[in-house]
Parts: C-alpha cells; sequence; structure tokens
C-alpha cells in the first residue's frame, strides 16, 4: 500500500524533436502545426546559427508560443534551470498549450536532451518521448560521416524516415533504420507528414490520457477522418483496452517489460484492486521509458482499467489477449506484489524517472 498522493496539476507532454542537419525536422514541425486538429503546441526551436532561420519558419504559425535559442547548440549552451524557464512560460494554464515540441538543431546530442527534460522540476509538464528524423536519401553518407546517428536510433522512441521519394532504395533503408533502434516505431514520411496522433492528442478533451484521448483512437465516424487521406506516410495500429477485473501487479510488469518492437506509447489508468484500493495508478509508456503515478479515486469513478496502446505493425489482438491475461478477481493481495509497480512511481524529492529494465523474471 502507498499513502494517497495530493492531486497532481495537468501536465503538458514534451516532445523532443531531434536528427541530423536537413533531415526535414522544421518542415515535420510545421505539418504538426497545421494539423494540430485544435491542439495548441508550443514550441522551443533551437538553431545553431546566429541567424534563427527555422525559429523565424515556425513563428508564423506559433506566434507568441515559440520560444527561440540560436547560437549554439541547446544540450550545451543552456542548462536545466534555463530551459524550465521557458518551460514555465509555455506551460502556465494561461498560455492554453496542450503540448510542447523541443526542436533540437541538427548537431545536437538527443541524450542530454532527454535528460534535460527528465530532470525538470516543472511539475506541469511530463517528457513525451524523442523523435528522431531521418533523411532516407543521404542515411548512408551521414552515417559514414556520423556514426554517433547509430546511438542517437539506438535511443530514439519514434523514428520517421523522412524523404523517401528521393531514395532509390527506399526499402533497404527502412530495414536498416529497423535494425539500429531499440523497439523504437519506425515510420516512413515524405515531407514530414506524419499523423499528428502519433504525438499528442488532436482533440483535447477534459477526459485527457497523456498525448492520446481515447476517443481519438477509437475509429473515425463515417465521413470523418479524410483530413489524412493524402498523406504520404504509414498508419498506426492502436488498441483500446478496458476491463472491469482488477489487474494483477505482478503479471502487468511481466507485460510491461516483455513489450514488443514497435509499440510505442500505453496510456491510461489501472486498477489493481485489493492491491491498493484508495488510488488508481496512471501508466505512460513512451518507448522503453516508464512510469506509474497513484490519484485517489473519486466517490463518483467507475473502478475500471482503461488503457490505449499505439504503435507501428504490432499485434493489437495478441496484446489484447495478453492483457486480458493480467485480470485477477482474487479478493487479497500478495504482499509484495506491488513492489515491481512501486519501483516506478517517481519520489517528490526525485529528479526524472527510471527506464524499463531488459525482459527478465518478474
Amino acid at each position: 500500500m502507498c499513502p494517497s498522493p495530493s492531486p497532481r496539476p495537468r501536465q503538458i507532454p514534451v516532445i523532443v524533436l531531434a536528427g541530423f542537419l536537413g533531415s526535414g525536422k522544421t518542415t515535420l514541425l510545421n505539418h504538426l502545426l497545421h494539423h494540430s486538429g485544435g491542439s495548441r503546441i508550443g514550441a522551443i526551436v533551437n538553431d545553431f546559427g546566429a541567424i534563427e532561420i527555422d525559429a523565424m519558419a515556425v513563428a508564423g504559425a506559433l506566434g507568441d508560443s515559440t520560444v527561440s535559442l540560436g547560437n549554439g547548440c541547446l544540450c550545451c549552451a543552456v542548462d536545466t534551470s534555463e530551459l524550465d524557464v521557458h518551460l514555465e512560460r509555455l506551460a502556465h494554464p494561461a498560455a492554453g498549450i496542450d503540448v510542447v515540441v523541443i526542436e533540437a538543431s541538427g548537431i545536437a546530442e538527443p541524450r542530454e536532451l532527454v535528460r534535460m527534460v527528465l530532470a525538470s522540476e516543472h511539475p506541469g509538464i511530463v517528457y513525451g518521448g524523442l523523435v528522431e528524423v531521418v533523411d532516407a536519401a543521404e542515411f548512408d553518407n551521414t552515417r559514414a560521416r556520423h556514426p554517433e546517428i547509430d546511438r542517437h536510433l539506438a535511443l530514439a522512441d519514434l523514428v520517421v524516415v523522412n524523404k523517401l521519394d528521393r531514395a532509390p532504395d527506399a526499402g533497404r533503408v527502412l530495414d536498416l533504420v529497423r535494425s539500429l533502434t531499440d523497439r523504437a516505431a519506425v515510420v516512413p514520411a515524405r515531407y514530414g507528414r506524419i499523423d499528428p496522433e502519433f504525438l499528442f492528442d488532436c482533440r483535447p478533451s477534459e477526459e485527457r490520457v497523456g498525448q492520446l484521448s481515447f476517443d481519438d483512437l477509437r475509429a473515425h465516424p463515417e465521413g470523418e477522418g479524410d483530413e489524412h487521406a493524402g498523406h504520404l506516410h504509414t498508419g498506426y495500429d492502436s488498441l483500446s483496452f478496458t476491463s472491469e477485473v482488477p489487474l494483477d501487479p505482478r503479471r502487468l510488469m511481466r507485460f510491461l517489460d516483455s513489450r514488443p518492437e514497435g509499440l510505442y506509447r500505453i496510456k491510461g489508468y489501472v486498477d489493481f484492486g485489493p492491491y491498493d484500493v484508495r488510488n488508481r495508478y496512471a501508466v505512460h509508456a513512451v518507448g522503453r521509458f516508464l512510469r506509474f503515478c497513484p490519484e485517489p479515486w473519486a466517490a463518483a469513478d467507475a473502478r475500471l482499467t482503461q488503457l490505449v496502446l499505439i504503435g507501428s505493425g504490432i499485434d493489437a489482438a495478441a496484446l489484447g489477449k495478453e492483457l486480458e491475461a493480467c485480470e485477477s478477481d482474487a479478493p487479497h493481495a500478495d504482499e509484495y506484489g506491488m513492489w515491481g509497480v512501486l519501483r516506478y512511481v517517481q519520489d517528490p524529492q526525485e529528479e526524472g524517472f527510471q527506464e524499463s529494465p531488459e525482459p527478465g523474471p518478474a
């Protein structure tokens, strides 16, 4: 059992958008801005040069929701406290922003940027994942000149293989990129056109589940959903799972520790039944990143587990059966059953969160 926490503020996801020079990061960000479906995006744009070309390109769409950091790499020129100042402004309720995208310079170190977001002390933000953009036409040359690109891909939660229309051997490049990732979803794209719902909720509502809402992942009613019909990108697979039976924490942790390649997002709420009768547990997984947040049940809440899973090339039916196997109607709790979950509950005194461990015995 753990004590009932104090209410948490609404948290805005912060997405790190990285990729080598010319890969198409600004094009992708501008695409997201014009297809946000009503969500308001804040951006921190980091140009390496003294003339902030990328920031100017984005500012036209965002206006005062843009923070421009020029003449140096964000990971070297700005510390966590300075980044928090910018996040404070963008995450302030008066700004009305739903998601923040940090567009890194083309030579930034993604690991440091992710570390800075995770180390942020701002209670109104949550890490939303690392998106790495790859130029398919230049990928071989880029790797030859900058072998560190392989390390960046291994860290990513989502990889966008852009400019496929310019790559004569697009299939080979896609296969190569997939071989260099660590369970990340790999999305082919042209002109930076990916579905924004990969990254955030396109129709903000009062009932949020992090980046994605339950309603957004259901099939669109007839006559809707055509706005992306012309996009030259691969769609995603999703699963919405609801259970009136509590989940066994040991079984759920075995499921999370062994989640498959391409499963990019897991968001929602878990009812652990007798293991903690006072709280539901918000779960947030981005690639290998995992955390739980206990939240007191409200008197009017239906005691349900509600999860949304999203990824590329996942077997939704099989994942649904695995989640069903986590159900348990046992009336009593194992004294040590919650230990695996509690490893990923943030201590308010700590900075950052843990990554999910390699699969192993529960």
